[in-house]
């Protein structure tokens, strides 16, 4: 497959989890890719195995600065940007009485306020390239309450306004921003883990999602398949979001 033969993406927290299948398959269906993440040992380790076709960057997103120099050495090294994946985010549980201010204040700026950084980051490259696609990677806790999960919670909602708002400002451009909503996907982020994937028992399509589950549709949404879909928010949960479902028996 080469849809996006002649494409550079750029992928944010891929040296493991959702963020790696995505470049992996980002690069066998074509692309070249920036991966990105502050996992530095994973990610290189990523980068080659994928060999010339990535470029590994160490990055905070939640850093201005960072963001400039990620974007500018993968333009230097691949002369053109055509797709972001923000992906990268922290989380944790914890109840709100129990919240620090610190902890809130980092998860919103990893998840939120490196959404924004890296939507505004890649505005000037895709118009050079005459537009591009975004994705942006929220959470079914971005589309609904969940105990414990104030500060996720906020910073993934948060991203939907972002999404839409950039949709509409840079559609004329060529550039279209979606945002997809994962469930409870079998990664590290899992509650409880690998161990924890089978409390998920009253998931309608009976499983966990998976990285394939999950970069299917971010590839979908990156390319041209997906040419008149932007400013849509796509969950991705194997129907969690239906409704009150009863455990399996």
């Amino acid at each position: 497959m080469s849809r996006f033969e002649g494409k550079v993406a750029l992928v944010t927290g891929a040296a493991r989890g959702q963020g790696e299948e995505e470049a992996r398959r980002l690069v066998r269906e074509g692309a070249r890719v920036v991966v990105t993440d502050v996992l530095d040992a994973e990610l290189d380790a990523v980068a080659a195995d994928i060999g010339d076709a990535a470029l590994a960057l160490h990055h905070d997103v939640s850093s201005e600065p960072e963001w400039a120099a990620v974007v500018a050495a993968g333009f230097e090294r691949f002369g053109r940007l055509d797709v972001l994946v923000n992906n990268a985010a922290i989380h944790h549980i914890r109840p709100i009485e129990h919240e620090s201010m610190a902890d809130f204040e980092r998860v919103l700026a990893v998840n939120l306020t490196g959404t924004f950084l890296g939507v505004r980051s890649v505005i000037e490259p895709m118009r050079a390239a005459g537009g591009g696609s975004i994705v942006n990677i929220s959470s079914l806790a971005g589309l609904q309450g969940y105990f414990g999960h104030a500060a996720y919670s906020a910073s993934k909602c948060g991203v939907i306004g972002v999404t839409k708002s950039a949709a509409i400002e840079l559609g004329p451009s060529g550039i279209r921003v979606n945002s997809i909503h994962p469930g409870a996907i079998d990664t590290e982020m899992l509650p409880g883990g690998a161990d924890g994937a089978g409390r998920f028992d009253n998931v309608p399509l009976q499983r966990v999602g998976t990285v394939a589950d999950v970069a299917d549709l971010v590839l979908f949404l990156a390319s041209d398949d997906s040419r008149y879909v932007t400013g849509a928010q796509l969950a991705i949960d194997g129907g969690l979001l239906a409704g009150n479902v009863p455990p399996a028996r």
